[in-house]
């Protein structure tokens, strides 16, 4: 009899196990594979053959707030003040859902667990439209740290098709004080959790306002301008080669025939963390004074007219990296250089930089896109994966698909008239774009520069720029000659950028792949 018992207790146990191990396997599998597999761009739009004949540019833009309410997540008690959720400390929490766990809104970027205690401005996702010659495209830009592909694509798939969209490309700012939407600084360790709640009101936010935006189309005029901002005071880059991408970005569209703004746009390259680490409050930081400059004005003394309409911030290159932080921003009044992390630098940076576009598109530098047919060509990309990364894709925690190896990403063009967007999903190194590479002796390849010519060289438009984590977020974008993460380190220490890369292969592969896209393209254009 015991021993019979001892024999179904051993089957009962291996057959648990047995579960538990096929169930496991299975959700791997999943993960390896990823959501939407068969998903693919490859295209041009219009086609080579396709004659264009653009007519009147058509703008829409709309907008949704993708602000968190607080009062639905669990307040807590912070004793030491230190902005971080530690139980071990004596934190405490409110259960507003008495399911036993701290279900705050982690915030993205600097330190995990790092829960907002609350809201200092609102968060959104923007959205504009653009129609003519039979080709629709849509730009989106969200206050969020990063998002990774598989969200865009199920945004891309949701979308009315009676609408007629060509194309939508995303971009994300890389606020690092608003919710992680990537499950990188959530808490507890192992903390690749992302709030699912709070991503699918994004995902969302991003389809209502792209469909609002093209159901508003209107006859537009375009203004372009663009000059290179010089960086003191406004950005710097922290790891040597110092290459910064000066390029200051803008354009305004007003309804045709009019001088009435519909939308200003603005692309520029710098990380918006001006507050870092300390700041327990959800903000868009510099980006929030930004648009309210360009949409309301910036007071006086020595403040400017807004424009009215909406203002789309697009995050430019911001790998190396490009920061405000340990650097002075002056105050346009008092001429105070502020080196604290605080909503007075935040505000300083974002109202100088309104300023300085408004002062760009109110010049003799200003001009108009007179013949603003649109294109759009898009690409999907596989990227090879490496280190920490690499590992988390491969074990579907973060960016879930792998692609025996590599990740699944994009790149996209877009061509309105004489202006000419290139996307980059993630945070390239400005170097790829402007030139700059270094291969210094003692590098981990000693290989020349890879990424040549530079991507500005290769980009045909009176005005050129690059939108930086667009569609994805796949980390820094590096030179593969100016990789060293080996010791002895080239740059004296091992690098940031690194050990927050997917890998040395990530720069040559996206420079090679976007420069046979532009090429595609100005076939056509």
């Amino acid at each position: 009899m015991d021993k019979s018992r001892g024999f179904l207790l051993r089957h009962k146990v291996i057959t648990g196990l047995l579960v538990m191990a096929i169930l496991a396997s299975g959700s791997l599998g999943c993960q390896l594979r990823g959501p939407y597999r068969s998903y693919k761009l490859d295209f041009v739009k219009p086609e080579p053959s396709d004659a264009l004949d653009p007519g009147v540019l058509e703008v829409g833009v709309a907008k949704r707030d993708i602000t968190p309410d607080l009062e639905q997540y669990d307040t807590w008690n912070d004793v030491d003040g230190n902005n971080l959720y530690e139980k071990q400390k004596g934190d405490t929490y409110n259960d507003v859902n008495k399911n036993g766990k701290f279900d705050g809104v982690w915030m993205a970027g600097f330190n995990h667990n790092r829960p907002a205690k609350g809201i200092h401005d609102r968060l959104w996702t923007r959205a504009i439209a653009f129609r003519n010659n039979g080709v629709t495209v849509v730009m989106v830009t969200v206050d969020s740290i990063g998002i990774f592909i598989e969200e865009f694509i199920r945004v891309r798939e949701s979308l009315d098709p009676s609408l007629g969209i060509d194309h939508v490309m995303f971009s994300s700012l890389h606020i690092h004080e608003v919710p992680d939407t990537m499950g990188l600084w959530s808490y507890p360790v192992p903390f690749f959790c992302k709030d699912k709640a709070y991503m699918k009101r994004v995902n969302e936010a991003n389809r209502e306002a792209i469909e609002e935006a093209v159901r508003h189309l209107e006859p537009a005029d375009m203004i372009c301008a663009q000059t290179l901002l010089h960086p003191d005071g406004f950005v710097r880059d922290s790891r040597p080669p110092i290459v910064i991408d000066q390029r200051l970005s803008c354009l305004r569209l007003m309804k045709h025939g009019t001088d009435e703004t519909i939308a200003t746009v603005v692309c520029w390259g710098n990380h918006p963390e001006t507050l870092d680490s300390r700041n327990p409050l959800l903000t868009a930081d510099f980006c929030h004074y930004l648009r309210e400059g360009l949409e309301n004005g910036v007071p006086d003394p020595k403040g400017c007219e807004g424009f009215g309409g909406m203002c789309l911030y697009f995050q430019g290159l911001i790998g190396g990296l490009m920061t405000q932080l340990h650097m002075g921003v002056p105050d346009r009044n008092t001429q105070e250089i502020l080196e604290a992390p605080t909503f007075e630098k935040a505000q300083a940076l974002g109202e100088n930089l309104a300023i300085e576009c408004a002062s760009l598109l109110r010049s003799e530098k200003a001009w108009p896109n007179e013949t603003p047919a649109v294109a759009v060509a898009a690409k999907t990309i596989y990227a090879p994966m490496s280190g920490m990364l690499g590992w988390a894709i491969t074990l579907g925690l973060a960016h879930p698909g792998w692609y025996w190896g590599k990740a699944r990403s994009e790149v996209n063009v877009i061509r309105i008239g004489e202006v000419e967007i290139l996307t980059a999903p993630g945070e390239l190194y400005p170097e790829i774009a402007v030139g700059g590479i270094e291969a210094k002796e003692g590098r981990d390849f000693a290989i020349d520069p890879v990424e040549v010519p530079p991507l500005y060289e290769q980009m045909d438009g009176r005005m050129n720029f690059m939108i930086g984590l667009a569609n994805d977020e796949i980390g820094y974008m590096l030179p593969k000659s100016q990789w060293d993460a080996k010791p002895p380190h080239v740059y004296g220490k091992r690098p940031y950028g690194e050990e927050n890369s997917g890998g040395p292969e990530i720069g040559p592969t996206y420079h090679r792949e976007a420069s046979a896209l532009l090429q595609r393209m100005h076939e056509v254009f």
